[in-house]
């Protein structure tokens, strides 16, 4: 469902509508194609005065507006999204331009705090008309970086903690997003619609947040750029939580500079949020990561491989592997070390016992959820806890229950504990030994790795648990003769010829500046996000508008 507004927006699309008089005279103006567009080819259209920040606004609506009712992936534009814009055309017209982002639009998950028009839903219907105090830390600093906040994109409803029956990309409020590279397909999740936005160009960049696996999935899925940062790197005040353990926001973007920039936009200490305080950077500020995007990243680099990692999980014969394999060739080639057999030594353990993770999970949801409801300053359906949002889910109609179950939640409340049980913090304690020690930190500091590469399909779990990053970018899609795959709801194709995947590169807690400067150096010399095709596009561009 999308916001009524958005209708109400579309007439505004005639040139010339606000009166702006753009002067080309001295420029060459030339508009690059939205649904490949970077930051600094739109950043030198606006400073050369070739479009407005309210021409990339109307254009974007008229893309979102041309392939919306199919792939469901934007949940409602924001109402002051133009004038927004307007006001950010006149600051650059007066000499103010507050970054390399100005006037740049972006959409969030629909999880991330506004305090404007727009609902913080988290997809469903249990928190329409709920109001937060203030905007979401990552979104005030976007909006003091002069970004657009263009709207809302769909998601998994809930971060996918509800059902054991739903599908990837299924919120109540907008239905069921699919991808765009084969009808039906599955988008992964959560950050679903985030992902689908960014890669057919609807807006500059898109947020997500990550639990396990919602940025790192979905860019995997849709052949983007997606960076999960550490844990408290950014900031999750008034972002609807799972876990203060392991939740993070990160960007999605079509290219690694582009990421990078957003990121650089949304880092930084928060007293609202005590992880960030935990931060390295506190005297010296955060890394330029926009700076660590340069050719030579891979050189001299020590890449370690997981062997045991891939074999456990059973891809060894999987076309993905042929493409990893071809990528390790290249990172060596461009003077990387590559060093097989750096295995995670306790992941057997960790994959044969999974109460522990589901434990900290559950017990963090529990607790995280109470304290976001009770810091609402208007809650009309009077939810204030998890057992709340379940009565509230199975008699809601709109909700699909039981048609999509509350199992996930009905086991988590089952366990009977939330984040300070003695329990909870053995399970936690658990995890770090197996995923940190035992897993990506223990393989790194062992083998003295500047980072570790696996396919993206499997390497969210274990940075999960100990709050490391990763980064995913594209690497390739399934061959033509592909079998169609469905998922266990058969409602998505979970994979088919032409499906997207990518490779993820991990690090040590803090390093997202080495690990950009590896991404970086690959994207550059691969270039693998150009070589794949959509079976649908957004048509609409600048010259259209302007």
């Amino acid at each position: 469902m999308l916001h009524s507004n958005i209708w109400s927006l579309v007439p505004l699309l005639l040139p010339g509508h606000y009166g702006w008089s753009k002067s080309t005279t001295g420029n060459s103006c030339t508009y690059p194609s939205l649904g490949e567009a970077t930051s600094d080819q739109l950043e030198a259209g606006l400073s050369n005065g070739c479009f407005t920040s309210v021409d990339l606004v109307n254009a974007y609506i008229a893309r979102i507006n041309e392939v919306n009712s199919t792939l469901h992936m934007v949940v409602e534009i924001n109402p002051d999204a133009l004038d927004i814009a307007r006001e950010l055309d006149g600051e650059r017209k007066s000499g103010k331009v507050r970054g390399p982002l100005h006037g740049l639009p972006v959409m969030i998950k629909a999880s991330i705090g506004t305090k404007d028009q727009m609902e913080t839903s988290a997809g469903s219907y249990a928190l329409i008309g709920a109001k937060v105090p203030a905007d979401s830390t990552v979104v005030a600093k976007l909006r003091e970086n002069g970004l657009v906040i263009l709207g809302k994109t769909s998601m998994s409803e809930w971060a996918n903690t509800r059902s054991l029956n739903s599908s990837n990309g299924w919120d109540a409020q907008s239905g069921q997003t699919y991808g765009a590279y084969y009808p039906k397909q599955d988008p992964c999740g959560s950050s679903s619609g985030s992902a689908v936005s960014t890669d057919l160009g609807l807006a500059l960049a898109t947020l997500g947040t990550e639990t396990s696996g919602s940025i790192l999935c979905p860019s995997d899925s849709n052949n983007i750029v997606g960076i999960k940062p550490t844990v408290g790197l950014t900031s999750r005040y008034l972002v609807i939580p799972v876990s203060e353990r392991q939740d993070t926001i990160g960007p999605l973007g079509r290219t690694v500079k582009d990421a990078a920039k957003v990121l650089q936009a949304i880092v930084g200490e928060d007293p609202k949020d005590n992880y960030t305080l935990a931060s390295p950077f506190a005297n010296t500020g955060p890394p330029d990561y926009v700076a660590a995007c340069k050719l030579s990243g891979l050189k001299g680099k020590r890449i370690g491989i997981p062997n045991n990692v891939i074999a456990r999980l059973g891809i060894t014969n999987d076309p993905v592997m042929s493409e990893f394999e071809d990528a390790m060739s290249v990172m060596s080639a461009a003077g990387a070390i590559i060093i097989k057999n750096t295995n995670f030594t306790e992941f057997d353990a960790l994959m044969n016992d999974t109460q522990d993770a589901n434990a900290v999970t559950a017990g963090d949801l529990i607790s995280n959820l109470a304290e976001y409801f009770s810091a609402l300053t208007s809650n009309p359906n009077s939810i204030y806890s998890l057992e709340d949002l379940r009565g509230f889910t199975q008699h809601e109609p709109l909700e699909d229950y039981p048609h999509r179950d509350t199992a996930l939640w009905n086991e988590g409340l089952a366990l009977g504990i939330n984040n300070t049980s003695p329990q909870f913090w053995a399970s936690y304690q658990q995890n770090i030994y197996h995923a940190g020690k035992g897993g990506v930190l223990g393989a790194i500091s062992r083998h003295n790795l500047d980072a570790i590469l696996l396919p993206t399909m499997i390497a969210s779990s274990v940075p999960a648990m100990v709050g490391s990053p990763v980064i995913s970018v594209p690497l390739g899609a399934s061959p033509n003769g592909t079998s169609v795959l469905y998922d266990k709801t058969g409602n998505l194709v979970q994979n088919a010829p032409g499906f997207p995947f990518g490779i993820s590169f991990l690090g040590e807690k803090w390093s997202e500046e080495k690990l950009i400067e590896i991404a970086y150096a690959f994207e550059q010399k691969t270039q693998n996000r150009q070589k794949l095709r959509r079976y649908i596009e957004a048509k609409t561009e600048l010259s259209d508008v302007v």
